[in-house]
């Protein structure tokens, strides 16, 4: 889920229960065997396995699986048939949803995903629907308790490229145009400041405020779409409190 707090969504994966955590770490898995079955097993030269594994240790997926994921992607021939897709639609409240869909039967996930829409107050639409909303951009999360200093961090990650940066309660949020992933991941190593996550997700152009029943109907829906296999990543454009 990337919703308006990617933070708030990193506390709520690492609290997951392990039947969710280990969802997780399937899909993860899987993102690394079709990263490398694409582009090859050195990160250095391909940057879908660089975040693939950026993921993975934001995730703490153990590196038994992490080699596994390497291997079936250099030999084994699980994964070839695998298709990617992009869904749209929306949620309840206003809010728009976009959904990577990694997937070897195209016909069984549209119904699922298109059930999962209908069950909790959604409707998945047509292409082009809701995809305007989103940008991609890489996102950095920088915990305070690893570095406070807000100027000099706003200072490394400028020079490095980075459109803007926003404080919030407990971490900095950085954002940048994709290319500049690498520049500011490796001035931030420079400096030895460790990131929470480091991605490439898409975002939201502008937020909706869910609240109440609708609230309580979206996070369910969202809760839905990310336990399905074939679902990868999750996006929204809603905001909602915490206490909701």
């Amino acid at each position: 889920m990337s919703g308006h707090s990617k933070w708030a969504n990193i506390k709520r994966k690492k609290g997951a229960n392990d039947a969710i955590r280990g969802k997780i770490t399937t899909k993860i898995g899987r993102e690394i065997t079709i990263a490398v079955r694409m582009g090859g097993a050195d990160p250095t030269g391909n940057m879908r396995l660089k975040l693939a594994l950026s993921k993975a240790k934001a995730n703490n997926i153990p590196k038994d699986n992490i080699n596994r994921a390497i291997q079936k992607g250099l030999g084994a021939s699980e994964g070839s048939n695998y298709e990617e897709i992009t869904y749209e639609g929306y949620g309840p409240g206003g809010s728009a949803i976009m959904l990577d869909i990694l997937t070897d039967n195209r016909n069984r996930t549209a119904a699922d995903v298109r059930h999962i829409f209908s069950r909790f107050g959604g409707n998945l639409g047509e292409t082009g629907c809701v995809g305007w909303m989103f940008k991609q951009k890489a996102v950095f999360i920088v915990e305070k308790e690893v570095f406070d200093d807000e100027d000099e961090l706003m200072n490394i990650v400028l020079e490095a490229g980075a459109e803007d940066m926003r404080a919030e309660e407990e971490v900095f949020e950085i954002t940048a145009e994709p290319g500049d992933f690498e520049a500011i991941e490796t001035a931030l190593g420079e400096k030895g400041i460790e990131t929470a996550s480091a991605e490439v997700t898409m975002v939201p152009d502008n937020t909706v405020k869910v609240e109440g029943k609708d609230a309580e109907k979206l996070q369910n829906l969202v809760d839905a779409l990310e336990e399905n296999d074939d679902v990868q990543n999750v996006y929204g454009n809603y905001e909602m409190d915490e206490e909701e």
